[in-house]
This record gives structure tokens, sequence and C-alpha cells, in this order.
């Protein structure tokens, strides 16, 4: 049995510790979480099933995963350790599509012996090929041949047909977040709870960002608490405080307290400030460095992938410590300038004098108009301590500065009714 050399066997990576980028092992592979895709494309790799060592069973996302060889897997990050539940659309590769009967035309009857998934070249993972052994009358112990082949070869790989809440999530898995919004508004109050529930924490997160507020508010007041905890974390902070502040103050609690620590302070420390101010408007999680950065440092931290592209326009500078409220502010540097100088030069020596920090109770006409003056798609904002306390980002400026039911129309019309390509 053999597959492309980019390939990896299931079964080979079943029972392999985990560990974390210490070295320090955190658990075992124990399963693959795929999900289906439309338009014939291969379907998704979400994440693993990693037995903890405690024998909790734990969900880990595929883009935790560093590395993933013979002897391990090597993560990044903290594992979230709320018990692993498949939703509607997933599928267990070692519990579900092992041993399932494939009847192809034309060949023999054969049985799922294992399924080899691959990383894209956008560090995406799916499935490639499909392990076949066949189906004989001999000796059960019989191994049957076995033959490898296209994922696409094998029919009916999931099981899934018609437009059940499967295939709605096969679909809204190939959308933008703002389409995925509007599917969801238009939806049944049933089929849209069935959605809701099957749908990943990250998805939905993003989904719920681009809802009007109290759209948002009945999605996550239908959740059970520790889901709706797990959405809050999945958001932007500041979209999450926004989100918070609209519940009641009861319910807002109890979430914050179930959020992880690092989230919840986040989340509070904006609902400190006014939500028209830069204090609200900010994200707590700018790309910060130390002075002694340089410009390949910087770089590696804006082309990280969760990193928006507007907060990626620019790279903080502060002394130590670097996380917000940091030392005291040094400076921003653009993205472009980075990309124009040596990997070895000091970042620091190429800070924007010209780029004026915000204060956190700039109102938000004062904020749109700092936009237009400086031409900026990010701005840094500043205590009365010299300390960076956040980036406020232009697309935080509109979303407080167009009419106040602008997702409804968005929703009710498209963004796209009347526009050019």
């Amino acid at each position: 049995m053999s597959g492309t050399a980019a390939s990896i066997f299931v079964s080979r990576i079943k029972g392999l510790p985990v560990l974390d980028a210490s070295g320090d092992q955190v658990g075992k592979v124990r399963d693959v979480v795929v999900q289906n895709r439309i338009n014939a494309r291969p379907p998704r790799v979400k994440g693993l099933v990693v037995e903890l060592l405690r024998l909790r069973r734990v969900f880990l996302p595929m883009e935790r995963v560093r590395s993933i060889d013979g002897q391990q897997v090597i993560i990044a990050g903290v594992v979230n350790t709320i018990v692993f539940q498949r939703r509607e659309a997933e599928r267990l590769v070692v519990s579900d599509l092992f041993d399932k009967r494939v009847d192809r035309p034309g060949a023999a009857p054969a049985s799922i012996f294992d399924v080899a998934i691959c990383q894209t070249r956008t560090r995406a993972w799916e499935v490639s090929e499909v392990a076949l052994k066949e189906v004989t009358s001999r000796s059960p112990f019989s191994r049957g041949h076995v033959v490898v082949v296209d994922w696409n070869e094998v029919p009916d790989f999931f099981g899934v047909s018609g437009q059940g809440t499967a295939q709605v999530l096969a679909e809204l898995a190939e959308m933008k977040p703002a389409d995925i919004a509007r599917e969801l508004h238009e939806m049944s109050p049933e089929r849209r709870a069935s959605v809701v529930a099957a749908l990943d924490d990250e998805m939905l997160a993003e989904a719920l960002e681009e809802m009007p507020e109290a759209e948002q508010v009945r999605v996550i007041v239908a959740l059970d608490t520790e889901r709706a905890a797990d959405i809050l974390e999945e958001m932007d902070p500041d979209d999450a405080a926004d989100l918070i502040a609209e519940l009641a103050p009861e319910l807002a609690e109890t979430l914050l307290e179930r959020m992880e620590p690092e989230d919840a302070a986040d989340v509070r420390t904006l609902l400190n400030y006014d939500a028209a101010t830069a204090g609200g408007l900010m994200t707590p999680e700018p790309v910060v460095l130390g002075p002694d950065a340089t410009v390949a440092d910087c770089l590696a931290e804006l082309r990280v992938e969760e990193v928006t592209p507007a907060l990626a326009a620019l790279a903080f500078i502060c002394r130590p410590p670097l996380d917000t409220p940091t030392g005291r502010y040094v400076g921003a540097i653009h993205i472009q300038r980075l990309l124009r100088e040596p990997p070895s030069l000091l970042a620091a020596s190429l800070v924007d004098s010209g780029i004026k920090p915000l204060r956190p109770d700039a109102d938000v006409a004062l904020v749109s108009r700092y936009f237009a003056t400086y031409d900026l798609v990010c701005a840094p904002v500043v205590n009365d301590k010299g300390q960076l306390v956040g980036a406020v980002t232009v697309d935080d400026v509109l979303d407080h500065i167009l009419p106040a039911d602008w997702r409804r129309l968005q929703l009710a019309e498209g963004v796209s009714d009347g526009a050019t390509v």
C-alpha cells in the first residue's frame, strides 16, 4: 500500500504522541475529523481527536498542528480541554469510515482500509486518497487485495445527499463569513438552529461578527453556556465585547467566567471603554515586538494567518512587557517599509515618527478624521502612561460611522447589489 509522497495514512498517525512546542507530551492521536465539501473538492480535515493523558478526548484544530511524522505530532498553542463532541456534518475517519462498505461500478466489492490526508500549499489539510480492501468470501482472517485510489473514486464517501443539514454545511464551508451570515438570516428558525448546532465554532464566530447585534444576541442566548463561551473566544475581542454588552448582566458575567481567562481579560478591558471611542473600537491583540526585533521577526509575526490584513499593516515596537498594556511605546512600522529592508536590520530603526498614537478616550468622529488625514488602515492606541493598549483598524471605524442598521440592510439586500466587478 503506497500513497503520494505528501500523503499521510491515518492508521500511521493513530496512537502517535502529541507534543507541545516545549516537547512535553499532552496526549495521543485517537482519530481524525473530516468534513465534506461541494464542487468536487476533497473533504476538509478539520482536526484531530486527541486523548489527553487523563483519558479525556478533546478536539485539536489542524491550524494548531505544526508537523506530523512517523513518531510524533507537534502542535502550537494550548489545548482546549472541553470534551470533543462531533457535529452533524463531521465524520471520524477511524470510527466512521474504516471498514465502510464501498461499491464501485465495475469493481469488486471493497471496504475502506485506510484514508490518506495531505497538506496543501495554503497549509490546509484535506483527504487525498483512500485505501480499499477487497471483500472476499474466503476466511474472515484473509486480508484481501488492497488498492489505493483517489478520494473521488469512492462513491458516497460521506453518505451525504439531499438538502439536509450536512449538505447545507458543505455549501456554507465554501462561503465568506458575510455570505454565511446572510444564509443564516434567511433560514427558518428550525433550520437555523440545526445548522448553528452543527457549525464549527470558528465559522459561527466569523458569521456572528457580520450579523446585526440583535441577531447575534438571539443566536448566542440559544446556545448552551459552554458553547456560547467557546464562540465568544473565537470572535475578535472588540466584537465579543460589543456582543456581551448587549446581553443581560447575569448572562454576560456567566459567559465571561466560562471563557478562557486570557480571552475574558481582553473583553473585560474593552468593556471599560465607551463603545464609540478608540478604546472601545480597538483590538487589544495587535502585533507587538521588542526593541531587539529584526525585520525578519516582524514579518514573521505579521504573516501569521490569524492576523487580519488591516492589523498586518503595522508592527508596533514596545519595551517589555509585550502584552497589552505594554511597556513604553516606541513606535509603529509599516509593513511596506519592512518588505524593502534587509531581514537582519533592527526594526526599531524603521519606526515612522509621523504616526501619532490615539488616546483611548478619542471619540469616533476624531478617530475617523485621523484615518482620513493620515491615510492609514491601522493606528496605535496609547494611554497616558505611554503604554500601547491596542490598535484600531479602519473596518472598526467603518462599523461605527455607517448607519446603525447597515448590517441588517446588507443581509436583506446583499453588499454587491449594483456594484461592478
